[in-house]
């Protein structure tokens, strides 16, 4: 049996850079991967889908070249195959980069296999068994299969498999309203494909304020996309011209018929192969590793980092996993999960930028708030772009004046949530914006303004009213 000073399992936004760091301080790693290195991030999530993205934008932008005084020759078309053979261009390069940066170091050993657990400290990796005091789990997550009616009988895509399509579908129907079927709705419809969006809840993106989701809504219906949310009884079956999808919606067609069918019903954690029955880890209904606030298993000596300890599901929040083992491990110190502002932005055009609390989350919590919202119209840069869709939000606390939450939708939205992020991690009140000089002309400079406008919810007195 060989023994290592740790063993890491997956090799993704934390378990790299932590394999990486534990090596440069001499420790002797092991780094276990049965697929790429990189992770969802590199091979099927970030790297890949933003590409797309901006290919489908640059398309998009090309159709409305009119619109700005610019005259083409001809019309513009999309070609697929360049437009996969680019977001796998991305792909290739930043897993190389990756696997050259590891590969250099001595003291790691990469096993290019699939790790499952003997005990609580050995693994065993393809033939042999190997041990370590230090053991991190950081094996991600995958699309999920829901159990619909009639999935089976079907063939359907999956935001990783759909990567690997070099033609645009006729008609894409995509099962799920939420943060990777808006994204794969919009991106497909701007390559030329009909697109319906089926959606179980009454409006897209449950976890949004209702603002923020009714004005996505809009925004994808202005692109030509159909929609069909409250879809309660939702089912598949064969098509002469492709897959037919039950929806029993209040209204419209009880079914809707596409070519296509993407799934993108939520991710499951990959922990059901890794044997963990036989370490006493506690995981739960949903397959996510149970940590604490350090990120800490119940099990001495394993740590749980990424996706799979259900804390986060975001590459930012699986690095920052990596920075709290680092600093806490190596560094002497006593970073926590709890700690970290949630922050993520939805890449649909304009983007969506959201730190911290809803305002339905804010009221629920019992404080005294203050809200304010204003439109993207006012907004020179958009002006002047004309991308005028979207609004700005942010809801406060009263009393303390600090900043709960907040959402961009709207040209630049990702960029510009961060100087809302950054006061609030400086723990500075709203009032900080006061006598800000923002540049003009950016989006950032309506923040001021936004805060400025904070005042009680219409017609409450309070968070209880």
């Amino acid at each position: 049996m060989k023994t290592f000073d740790a063993i890491i399992i997956g090799a993704g936004q934390a378990g790299a850079p932590l394999a990486g760091r534990l090596a440069s301080e001499g420790r002797k790693v092991a780094l276990v991967e049965r697929k790429h290195l990189g992770g969802t991030c590199v091979n099927t999530g970030c790297k890949p889908t933003k590409t797309l993205v901006a290919s489908a934008r640059v398309g998009h932008m090309a159709f409305r070249a009119a619109d700005f005084g610019v005259i083409l020759e001809s019309q513009p078309r999309i070609d697929m195959a360049k437009v996969r053979a680019r977001a796998q261009k991305v792909i290739v390069d930043s897993r190389e980069g990756i696997e050259g940066w590891l590969g250099a170091m001595p003291t790691l050993k990469i096993y290019r296999t699939h790790a499952r657990f003997a005990s609580p400290n050995v693994l065993r990796v393809g033939d042999e068994d190997i041990t370590a005091p230090q053991i991190f789990i950081n094996v991600g997550g995958r699309p999920s299969r829901p159990d619909l009616p009639g999935i089976g009988e079907i063939e359907y895509l999956t935001s990783s498999s759909i990567l690997d399509l070099d033609f645009v579908p006729d008609h894409l129907v995509v099962v799920g309203g939420s943060y990777i079927g808006l994204e794969f709705a919009q991106m497909y419809r701007r390559f030329g494909s009909n697109v319906t969006i089926i959606e179980r809840q009454t409006h897209l993106l449950p976890r949004e304020d209702e603002v923020i989701s009714s004005a996505i809504a809009s925004l994808m219906q202005s692109e030509g996309i159909g929609l069909r949310t409250n879809a309660n009884c939702i089912a598949f079956s064969k098509h002469p011209d492709g897959v037919s999808v039950r929806v029993d919606c209040e209204a419209g067609s009880p079914e809707v018929v596409g070519s296509h069918v993407l799934l993108a019903m939520g991710r499951t954690s990959n922990t059901d192969d890794l044997g963990l029955d036989a370490t006493g880890v506690v995981v739960d209904s949903h397959g996510f590793i149970t940590v604490d606030d350090e990120l800490r298993t119940n099990v001495a000596g394993i740590w749980a980092l990424g996706d799979c300890n259900g804390r986060g599901a975001f590459t930012h929040t699986s690095y920052n996993d990596f920075e709290i083992i680092a600093a806490n491990l190596l560094d002497g110190g006593k970073r926590k999960v709890t700690s970290r502002i949630p922050a993520y932005a939805l890449y649909i055009d304009p983007p969506l930028g959201r730190v911290g609390m809803t305002e339905k989350e804010a009221r629920a919590s019992g404080r005294n708030i203050l809200v304010s919202d204003r439109l993207m119209t006012n907004v020179g840069r958009a002006v002047e772009r004309d991308e005028t869709k979207g609004l700005m939000t942010v809801v406060a606390d009263a009393d303390t004046h600090e900043i709960l939450g907040a959402a961009i939708l709207g040209i630049e939205g990702d960029e510009a949530i961060h100087g809302i992020l950054d006061v609030m991690n400086g723990k500075n009140d709203y009032r900080t914006f006061q006598w800000a000089v923002p540049i003009h002309p950016t989006v950032s400079e309506l923040i001021p303004t936004l805060m400025g406008g904070l005042k009680p919810p219409p017609g409450k007195a309070n968070s209880q009213g």
